[in-house]
């Protein structure tokens, strides 16, 4: 039950399909596939070039690849033999903003703990005046 809450929770938090947050988040959850990201960020690449770079096989790399296809991170064109690897479409733009929400809420809590904290520094400082006394 507790599970359902959750999803409820987030699928009002976020008007962007459950789906495609899913495969977004699953793509980014993996560090090979982060720097697969960032090879290709600095320009294409064939996945043999990708399978030597991070010392994995061709299959491998063919299945990092292939589950950043499904988000739409990458594009692939096949020429040939070779099979050439470029930043796709998606921008993240809705991720990002619902990854910003909760920096919000966060953000706002910790002003209030700051808030705590110096309030409760202001009463030491206040008691160790009148100890002094």
């Amino acid at each position: 039950m507790r599970a359902g809450r959750c999803r409820l929770i987030l699928n009002h938090m976020v008007q962007h399909s459950p789906a495609d947050f899913n495969a977004s988040f699953a793509a980014l959850a993996d560090a090979t596939r982060r720097g697969v990201l960032d090879q290709l960020a600095r320009g294409d690449a064939s996945i043999s070039d990708l399978a030597d770079k991070f010392e994995m096989t061709l299959t491998g790399m063919k299945k990092h690849v292939g589950v950043l296809e499904l988000a739409g991170l990458v594009t692939t064109e096949k020429v040939g033999r070779v099979r050439t690897c470029r930043i796709g479409p998606c921008r993240l733009e809705a991720e990002m903003a619902w990854i910003a929400r909760y920096r919000q809420v966060w953000d706002a809590r910790f002003e209030a703990l700051d808030g705590v904290i110096d309030e409760l520094k202001r009463q030491e400082k206040s008691r160790g005046r009148k100890q002094r006394r």
